[in-house]
């Protein structure tokens, strides 16, 4: 027998005992006590937010990042500059020139006035002499370009104001006939645009979460939920720079991954409530009971996101340790107020969970069957039973799907986006090409050669090494070498023939260091690095690349152990494993399509073939595989809920797929729409990551979770849940779906109270 809830509405209910049922798990208790305490809780959050707030103002750190690859070549290059020869050490700027003749009077004092403009600017500590300095006029008279060298040791850290002025100066300076354009890392990060993501995300979470609850107070529980706990994460960002290297990006990262798990939680919970509410409980009981069940759930699926930005540890590269602190805290901030802010706020919104309905369409009433079970929606219903039946052509077809997907990853460059890829209204894309067109594409990729003079007999041979340098296959051009103070460190710069992203120039990089330098400098006693920006690239991708298989090892491993524990299964990780492998894989090809600039790229701002930073593969795999156990979690629990009560594996895969089915569409959707806001971005490396959560997240959400998953366990059959006897007796019970009929059994008291 079935019966209706239409409204959930138990206003008239008195308000229940204060002591929740006898076999409440420890979540459902606290659960009750922030009920109860409910303006304490509120106001233990503000007061969070306010102090987190006033530390972050007194103590933040600035953002810092070093993405070079330790111990390597370039970064022993690096290291003996910052030593011995800090003026080549540190930042710079190009500045480049275009006119008819740029040696012609009235052009040389523009471009001495200029420079001297510039030198007096603030971030400026000395300016080149184009007119004096070798190698600095094109050949065509008509191109020159020198470098402004800046007090910072990275061009991100240069502040936005002093990068902005350095770029007003210039453009004052043109005028008909004279163009000028300004290069290098601090402009290219000072013409990065806001675009307000979190603003965007909101919105779109907000439109759809109203489409699925029809209710404002139902939909703006999630968001109360988030904006909290997004108060909080946002302002200890600023504490975490203070005491670890932060790279900027990471806190794009950290709010958007905070604002999608908060909300994606709190809308399991607002649903389960709901049920709980339907079901018969009074507002505090169904609060108990939706945190000792889905709360479960949450805490589950929130640490499987941990111990995937924990992988990230395993990369050793500084910049990943910063992203992977401030992702965490903001997930370890949004489950806490997912725990404990959401009970104290249903405390005042419980009774009024379902007010300020909206217009959107006629809803099915909330059915609950014999024993006090929510029926799942027909439709749901009827998706899930077909799948059943079908179950071998969905799981070849979901498979299927995702090696196609998956294709283009195949064929990815790794490398660093340059300004190359930027768009050519900005000034460091017109600088790019003008130094291109004057002087070959390699002037965009120039090798910064560090030599360690303190062995050499006779420091005179340098010039003998560099002439031979200059001799070999793809070089363009060779300056003379600078030699320090001290008499004991040099520095020249090798022009390849090629761009900084040709797989030419890679390939002279190592010529010259596993060839070319070592016959040159034999029995001289010189030791020569190659560095600068385009061989840090290099070494820093490899890197990544070498380091990815230990992470993806690590957190797979790390997460099949949650899941053993969780669910006390032997096939419910590996297949959980395995699946969301595919699903990275086709999140892989996604990003790698789009840049190939080509059709889909343009659709999102990327015009020309781009290489993939190799640090994107890490983030992506580290957030979605956290992510997709997420979808998993949610979904294996009601399954093994109805399997504990049923036993029945087919009717338990039934009903978590018809059960969830809502809730994980609902959820994706704004995950995707959480993401998708970085897609505007002007910065490719946001952008990327954009488009490849996005789609990685639809991709799972419908491929993955709605097809493959219930198909495959349909394949398995009661070996789903089997685990060795031996294994029974010593892993403990987390009961991750919960004990719904401890709750149950209250449902009669509740009505009568």
């Amino acid at each position: 027998m079935t019966t209706h809830a239409p409204d959930i509405d138990h206003t008239k209910l008195t308000a229940p005992s204060s002591a929740p049922p006898p076999g409440t798990g420890l979540l459902g208790v606290l659960a009750g006590h922030a009920y109860r305490h409910r303006g304490r809780v509120i106001v233990a959050w503000i007061v969070a937010i306010a102090a987190a707030a006033g530390l972050s103002v007194t103590f933040a750190g600035d953002f810092s990042a070093d993405y070079s690859a330790p111990g390597s070549d370039s970064g022993q290059a690096q290291d003996l500059l910052n030593e011995r020869f800090a003026v080549f050490s540190g930042a710079t700027v190009d500045v480049v020139v275009h006119a008819d003749d740029v040696t012609a009077p009235d052009v040389r004092t523009a471009v001495d006035g200029l420079l001297a403009d510039l030198a007096a600017a603030p971030p400026v500590a000395a300016a080149d002499d184009p007119y004096t300095q070798p190698g600095q006029l094109s050949a065509d008279g008509r191109t020159l370009s020198t470098q402004l060298w800046l007090t910072h040791d990275n061009g991100a850290d240069v502040p936005e104001e002093e990068s902005e002025r350095l770029l007003a100066i210039a453009e004052r300076a043109e005028r008909p006939g004279l163009e000028i354009a300004l290069g290098g890392e601090a402009i290219m990060w000072a013409e990065q645009g806001e675009i307000g993501s979190e603003g965007i995300a909101l919105v779109a979470a907000a439109i759809i979460l109203l489409f699925t609850f029809g209710s404002v107070v139902a939909a703006g529980l999630p968001l109360l939920v988030a904006l909290f706990g997004l108060g909080v994460s946002a302002m200890l960002t600023g504490l975490i720079a203070a005491v670890i290297a932060v790279p900027d990006w990471s806190t794009a990262l950290a709010t958007m991954l905070g604002i999608a798990l908060g909300i994606d939680y709190t809308l399991l919970m607002v649903t389960r409530f709901r049920e709980w509410r339907a079901v018969g409980l009074n507002p505090e009981r169904a609060t108990v009971a939706t945190l000792d069940t889905a709360g479960r759930a949450v805490l589950v699926a929130g640490t499987t996101v941990v111990v995937s930005m924990l992988g990230l540890f395993a990369m050793g590269l500084s910049f990943m340790r910063g992203a992977a602190v401030v992702t965490i805290a903001a997930v370890l901030i949004v489950m806490a107020a997912a725990t404990t802010l959401f009970p104290a706020l249903l405390g005042y919104l419980g009774h009024h969970v379902d007010r300020l309905r909206l217009p959107l369409g006629r809803r099915r009433p909330v059915q609950v069957a014999d024993g006090g079970h929510v029926e799942p929606s027909r439709r749901w219903l009827a998706w899930s039973r077909l799948v059943e039946r079908h179950r071998v052509i969905a799981a070849v077809a979901g498979v299927g799907v995702l090696l196609v997907l998956a294709a283009p990853f195949l064929g990815a460059r790794f490398g660093f986006p340059d300004a190359g890829n930027e768009v050519e209204e900005k000034s460091v894309r017109q600088a790019y090409d003008m130094l291109a067109d004057g002087f070959g594409p390699g002037a965009n990729g120039p090798l910064l050669l560090a030599t360690d003079l303190s062995g050499a007999t006779d420091p005179a041979v340098l010039d003998g090494v560099a002439s031979q340098i200059a001799t070999a296959p793809g070089v363009a051009a060779v300056t003379p070498p600078v030699i320090n103070d001290a008499g004991d460190t040099a520095v020249f710069t090798v022009v390849p023939t090629t761009g900084p992203q040709d797989d030419a120039t890679e390939e002279l990089i190592h010529s010259l260091r596993d060839e070319v330098i070592p016959a040159a400098s034999d029995g001289t006693g010189l030791d020569v690095y190659v560095g600068g920006v385009t061989a840090t690239a290099i070494d820093s991708s490899a890197n990544v690349v070498s380091r990815l298989p230990v992470l993806i090892g690590g957190v797979v491993l790390l997460s099949m152990a949650l899941l053993l524990v969780a669910f006390r299964s032997i096939v419910i990780p590996i297949t959980a494993a395995l699946m969301n492998l595919l699903s990275v894989a086709a999140a892989y090809g996604v990003v790698a399509l789009a840049l190939e600039g080509g059709w889909f790229g343009q659709l999102i701002g990327i015009n020309t073939p781009t290489p993939m930073p190799a640090f994107i593969p890490v983030l992506i795999f580290a957030v979605l595989f956290g992510l997709s156990m997420d979808y998993e979690v949610f979904l294996i629990s009601r399954m093994r809920e109805s399997w504990v009560r049923a036993g029945n594996n087919a009717r338990a895969i039934v009903d978590g797929l018809a059960n969830t089915g809502r809730v994980i569409t609902a959820a994706a959707a704004i995950m995707v729409a959480v993401f998708a806001a970085f897609v505007p971005s002007d910065e490719v490396f946001l952008k990327v990551i954009g488009v490849g959560m996005a789609a990685a997240i639809f991709i799972d959400a419908t491929v993955v979770r709605m097809l493959l998953v219930p198909a495959v366990m349909h394949l398995f059959g009661r070996h789903n849940w089997w685990l060795p006897i031996s294994w029974e007796r010593r892993l403990p019970q987390l009961h991750v779906e919960g004990r719904p009929e401890v709750h149950l059994t209250a449902v009669a008291g509740s009505r009568h109270e």
